[in-house]
C-alpha cells in the first residue's frame, strides 16, 4: 500500500475516533449551555486563536444558518477596540484546547465586567478559562492526528463536532423548522429545493379556469390562451370542481363528433390532483412524478383555487 494512503487511513481513525470519544464527555452544562442559548436575546459570540478561532468561525455561521443570530469575535481585535460589539444580553462560546491561551484569558475580565455568560470548551479543567466560565464542555482525545502530536487535528476536529452538537441542539430546542431554514437560505441549491409553491405559482388571470357550464369551444380557447395545456373547473365561488387536460380533450374528439357546445362539466376529471401553498417545491415535484402529470391546481383549506404551479416553474428551481 502506498504510504500515502496508510497515513490518511491513520489519520482518519484517529479524528473520527476522537469525535466519538466526546459522546462521553456531554454533561449537564451541555444542557444548561443548550437551554441558555436557545431563549438568548443577544447574539451568539464565537472566540478563539488559531486553529480554534477558524473552527469557531465555522461554528458561529452554523448557529447563524440555523437560526441562533451569531458572530465571530478574534480576541485579540475585542481587547484593541471590538469589544464594543458585546453586549450583557449576548452569550460567548469560547473555545481553547489548553484552556490558557493568553489572548482568552486576558480577554475574561472584560467580558465578566460586562456581564456576558461564558460557555467554554476546553480540555484543561483546570485552566483559567474553564475555571472562570459558566458553562463547561469538556473536550478529550488521546493524541492529535499528526504525527509529531504537535498540529492541532483531531482536537480541532473534535471541536467543531462538539459545535456542532450544540448548535443541532439548539436548533431542536426552538422547534427551528424546514420553513425557518429557507427564510435564511435564499440563494443556491437549498433555498431552491425549500421554496414554497405560492413563491412559484401563477395567480389570478393567469390562472385558467372555466365554470361547469363553459362550452367545450370557450374551454379550448381558454386553455390554448393561458398555454398551461389544462383548465380548472370551478363554481361562481371558486370552489374546485375538476380539471380539463388536453388528454380529456383527445378522448373527447374521438367519441363525440360535435364536441363544441358540450358543457365543461361533462368532460371535467372530477377529484384533480391539488396542492396547499404552503407545500414546498420539491413535494409538487414528486407528486407531479407519482401522477404522471405537468400541472398542479393550488387550493387553500376551503378548496378554493387560488393557483397553479408547472412542471416548467420547477424546471427553473433545478430540481431535477
Amino acid at each position: 500500500m502506498d504510504r500515502s494512503i496508510g497515513i490518511a487511513k491513520e489519520v482518519l481513525e484517529i479524528e473520527s475516533y476522537a469525535v466519538k470519544a466526546q459522546i462521553e464527555n456531554l454533561n449537564t452544562d451541555f444542557s444548561k449551555a443548550v437551554n441558555e442559548i436557545s431563549k438568548l436575546e443577544g447574539r451568539l459570540i464565537c472566540t478563539g486563536v488559531g486553529k480554534s478561532g477558524l473552527i469557531m468561525q465555522k461554528v458561529a455561521a452554523t448557529f447563524s444558518s440555523t437560526g441562533t443570530p451569531a458572530i465571530f469575535l478574534h480576541p485579540s481585535e475585542a481587547i484593541h477596540g471590538d469589544l464594543g460589539i458585546v453586549q450583557e444580553e449576548d452569550i460567548v462560546l469560547a473555545a481553547s484546547y489548553s484552556g490558557n491561551t493568553q489572548e482568552i484569558v486576558t480577554l475574561i475580565p472584560f467580558l465578566k465586567r460586562i456581564g456576558v455568560k461564558i460557555i467554554a470548551i476546553t480540555a484543561n479543567r483546570d485552566s483559567a478559562l474553564a475555571k472562570h466560565c459558566d458553562f463547561l464542555i469538556p473536550i478529550s482525545i488521546d493524541t492529535e492526528a499528526c504525527p509529531l502530536n504537535l498540529a492541532p487535528t483531531a482536537s480541532t476536529t473534535a471541536t467543531l463536532a462538539l459545535g456542532d452538537a450544540l448548535a443541532m441542539a439548539v436548533m431542536h430546542k426552538r422547534n427551528f423548522t424546514r420553513e425557518d431554514f429557507a427564510k435564511l437560505h435564499p440563494g443556491g441549491n437549498i433555498g431552491k429545493k425549500l421554496m414554497k409553491i405560492e413563491e412559484l405559482m401563477h395567480t389570478g388571470e393567469k390562472i385558467p379556469k372555466v365554470t361547469e357550464n363553459t362550452t367545450m369551444r370557450e374551454t379550448i380557447y381558454e386553455m390554448s390562451r393561458k398555454g398551461f395545456g389544462v383548465t380548472a373547473v370551478t363554481d361562481e365561488n371558486d370552489t374546485l370542481l375538476g380539471v380539463i387536460t388536453d388528454g380529456d380533450l383527445r378522448r373527447l374528439l374521438e367519441r363525440e363528433e360535435n364536441p363544441l357546445s358540450i358543457p365543461a362539466k361533462n368532460v371535467m376529471t372530477k377529484h384533480p390532483k391539488t396542492i396547499n401553498p404552503e407545500e414546498l417545491a420539491s413535494v409538487a415535484l414528486k407528486k407531479m412524478e407519482k401522477h404522471k402529470i405537468t400541472s398542479l391546481l393550488v387550493t387553500n383549506e376551503e378548496k378554493k383555487l387560488i393557483g397553479i404551479v408547472h412542471i416548467h416553474d420547477l424546471w427553473r428551481l433545478e430540481l431535477f
